[in-house]
């Protein structure tokens, strides 16, 4: 009976890692019932408790960006030996040091696990200048196992010294949405929108706002489709950047844009894109820094049209669709890609088949099992 301890923040914390963490652990019990999962999560998260949708114990142990995770220890010792300790690592969660790993090393010294799993949801290439992140990176061999999510971080680690033989390219769940078969009009009124304000093509840009999303780049790009086409723009998530609040404004002037500004649940976020004819990513990454979208995932799964950058987050995008990918901060290549999605909406759809394809090849449940065959691999090794 396999026994895995996750460390990671946790719904009700607002953070793309604690989604994850939820989907990843709902469906290894869907997979193997009999398996004890446990959740090791931040203290945001709130107080002790059973996860019923995903039958996993929740413990409060850490707080963000700490130095110090004997707490971990402690609560370890307390629920038994488990077979595999799973840190989803996050340098917004964790910060720049060895911390983590180091409480990690020492648990399986105590034999507090049988083994160090790490997936790196984020890898910073030199240029990203964050040394002590790094520093970090190089240690990591000291793990049984690396998961990262596309080729960019797999030889990126490589090339800083990770052993190849325990670095695993898992690439980040897809969720089918289960809200496709909706009508409109209930998931319109579910989502409170006022429905007159609803007209033509409806586009949505989901997820935290932040300025890295691309959003100035996008209202640019709109402004000369507004005076030619109808459609309605949904800007929809939890503003990070409140400078980001100006260019929303001044985009209101120009279009047709609706502004949700709150948290999106998961199920929110499942009816927003369900409800969508397209999706829009226009995201520019920060220099050296690797990483994979959630948000392009819960799209994917929607089986919707995306039209995105050629973003190293969006490299899944620019694998199976790149005829709907523009570069990075060129607000008329993205106004004309807009136009020809507009134009040629059939097939566009048709072309998306193979990004679909994609999509259930990585549904949660298939990389549940990856993650499965990878621990039953390390237990075999010890």
């Amino acid at each position: 009976m396999l026994k895995v301890a996750y460390v990671s923040t946790y719904p009700p914390t607002h953070c793309g890692i604690a989604e994850y963490t939820k989907m990843l652990a709902t469906a290894l019990k869907s997979i193997l019932p009999q398996s004890n999962v446990f959740i090791l999560s931040d203290v945001e998260s709130g107080d002790e408790r059973l996860d019923h949708e995903a039958q996993a114990k929740v413990y409060p142990a850490f707080e963000k960006r700490a130095t110090n995770y004997s707490k971990l220890l402690d609560i370890l010792a307390e629920i038994g030996t488990v077979d595999i300790l799973h840190i989803q690592h996050e340098y917004g969660i964790f910060g720049d040091t060895k911390s983590i790993l180091e409480a990690a090393i020492e648990a399986r010294k105590e034999k507090l696990t049988k083994g160090i799993v790490f997936t790196m949801h984020t890898v910073y290439h030199p240029l990203s200048g964050r040394v002590e992140a790094l520093k970090f990176q190089k240690e990591l061999s000291l793990a049984d196992a690396v998961i990262v999510h596309s080729f960019l971080q797999e030889f990126e680690i490589q090339h800083q010294g990770v052993d190849p033989l325990i670095i695993y390219r898992i690439p980040h769940g897809t969720l089918l949405n289960p809200y496709l078969g909706t009508p409109r009009f209930k998931l319109i009124e579910e989502l409170r929108i006022v429905k007159n304000e609803i007209a033509g093509l409806i586009m949505v840009i989901p997820g935290f706002l932040r300025k890295d999303k691309g959003l100035d780049i996008l209202v640019e790009a709109l402004e000369p489709l507004g005076k030619e086409r109808v459609f309605t723009v949904i800007v929809a998530g939890e503003l990070r950047d409140r400078e980001l609040l100006e260019v929303i404004e001044e985009a209101q002037k120009k279009v047709n844009l609706i502004f949700i500004e709150r948290y999106l649940t998961n199920e929110e976020m499942l009816k927003l894109v369900a409800l969508a004819d397209a999706i829009l990513l226009p995201y520019r990454d920060k220099l050296g820094v690797y990483s994979v979208s959630g948000i392009l995932h819960l799209s994917m799964g929607s089986l919707k049209p995306i039209v995105g950058t050629r973003a190293p987050r969006l490299i899944e995008l620019y694998q199976y669709v790149p005829r709907l990918t523009v570069p990075p901060r060129k607000p008329m290549e993205l106004t004309k890609k807009i136009k020809w999605l507009m134009e040629n909406y059939d097939y566009a759809v048709a072309y998306m088949t193979y990004l679909y394809g994609y999509a259930a090849r990585t549904h949660w449940l298939r990389m549940a099992r990856r993650h499965i065959n990878l621990y039953n691999e390390i237990l075999q090794r010890k």
